[in-house]
C-alpha cells in the first residue's frame, strides 16, 4: 500500500516510538496517548484560529457529570456541531482535538461542543454513546442559554468518536430526540464485528493495527451479542432511514476502510444522502495531519459542507 511521502514520514517515525502499551493500566495509556497527541499536535496539524472564547462546562449525564468545551468564533445566534473524539473509546480527550475544533468553529461558522464522554474500559457500552445522547439533549435544551439553533445541530468524530457519531444519529432517530441535521463521519468503526475484509487484509505497521483493534473493542463491549447492537455497530441497525445526510472519510492503508464503504452504501440504499470521500496515499489518523496538503484540502472540503448544511441560506 503506497503512502504519499509525507505520510509516510510521519507513519516511519510514529513507528520508531515505544508505545508501551502491553500489560499496562489504562490510566498510564491514556497518559501516555496524551503525551504521544501532545508532541505531534504542532508537527501534524496548526493549532487553529483564535476563539472569542473556549469555555469547559460541567454537565449531568446517567450516573455521574462529564466535562464539554465550548467553542464560539464571534457573537451572534450559531447552529452548533457536537464533535466527539477518538481514541478507540478507552483513550483520548479534549486537549488533544483542540486544534480542529477551532478549525470547525471558525470554518464553518457555528459553535462547536466537545464532548469528554467517560472512557471503557471502567465505562464500558453504552455508557460512552449515552454521554454523548446526554450532551445532545443539553445542547438543545440549553439552546437559549448557549446562543446556539436548535433545529441547527451536526455531529462528527472520527474513528471510534465517529462511531459514537453514526451510533448517536440512529439513537437520536429511535428516541424521538433533538434532530440532526448533518453526520460527518472520519475513518468511522461501524461494524465492530470486524468482519470487513480489509479489518484483515491490512498490514500491520499503518498506526493502526488488528490486535489493537480488538483489544480496544473488547474493552468496549463486554459480550458477543453487543457487537451487532445497532448503537454500538450502527451498520448492523435494521433501519438506517431517516438519518441526516453523511459525509465519509475513508483511507486507502486504514484497516477501517471497508467499514465507511459499506455504511455509506447501506446509507445511501436507505435513501440518504451521502458523500463519500476516499484519501489513496492516507492512513487511519490522516484526518489529523493537516498540514500535509491534500489532509488540509479534505478537511476544507468537509468544513465547506458542513457550512452548507449549518447554513442552508447562507
Amino acid at each position: 500500500m503506497e503512502l504519499e511521502p509525507a505520510v509516510r514520514r510521519i507513519v516511519t517515525v510514529a513507528n520508531r516510538l515505544d508505545r508501551g502499551d502491553d500489560g499496562v493500566p489504562w490510566s498510564a495509556r491514556r497518559q501516555a496517548s496524551a503525551g504521544l497527541a501532545a508532541r505531534f499536535r504542532g508537527v501534524v496539524m496548526p493549532s487553529g484560529p483564535k476563539m472569542l472564547s473556549e469555555v469547559n462546562r460541567l454537565i449531568d449525564v446517567d450516573g455521574g457529570r462529564i466535562n464539554v468545551r465550548v467553542y464560539r468564533p464571534r457573537p451572534g445566534h450559531l447552529p452548533v456541531h457536537l464533535f466527539l473524539h477518538g481514541g478507540g473509546w478507552c483513550t483520548g480527550g479534549l486537549d488533544e482535538r483542540d486544534p480542529r475544533c477551532r478549525e470547525i468553529a471558525s470554518g464553518a461558522d457555528c459553535v462547536v461542543v466537545s464532548a469528554e464522554y467517560r472512557l471503557a474500559p471502567e465505562n464500558a457500552f453504552p455508557v460512552p454513546v449515552d454521554d454523548c445522547y446526554a450532551v445532545l439533549e443539553w445542547v438543545a435544551k440549553a439552546a437559549d442559554e448557549l446562543d446556539v439553533d436548535p433545529d441547527r445541530i451536526s455531529v462528527g468524530g472520527e474513528s471510534a468518536g465517529a462511531n459514537l457519531a453514526a451510533a448517536l444519529c440512529v439513537m437520536t432517530r429511535d428516541r424521538g430526540g433533538p434532530a440532526i441535521v448533518f453526520q460527518w463521519l472520519d475513518v468511522p468503526a461501524v461494524d465492530l464485528t470486524m468482519s470487513q475484509p480489509s479489518v484483515r487484509s491490512t498490514p500491520s505497521g499503518h498506526l493502526l493495527d488488528y490486535d489493537k483493534m480488538v483489544e480496544y473493542r473488547d474493552a468496549y463491549l463486554r459480550t458477543e451479542a453487543e457487537w451487532t447492537h445497532p448503537y454500538a455497530s450502527p451498520y448492523h441497525a435494521e433501519d438506517l432511514t431517516g438519518l441526516p445526510p453523511a459525509w465519509i472519510l475513508t483511507c486507502g492503508a486504514d484497516p477501517l476502510r471497508d467499514d465507511g464503504t459499506v455504511y455509506a452504501e447501506r446509507l445511501r440504499e436507505a435513501g440518504v444522502p451521502v458523500t463519500h470521500e476516499w484519501l489513496r496515499g492516507h492512513v487511519h489518523p490522516s484526518f489529523a495531519f493537516t498540514r500535509i496538503a491534500s489532509a488540509a484540502d479534505y478537511q476544507q472540503r468537509t468544513i465547506d459542507a458542513l457550512r452548507t448544511a449549518l447554513h442552508p441560506r447562507g
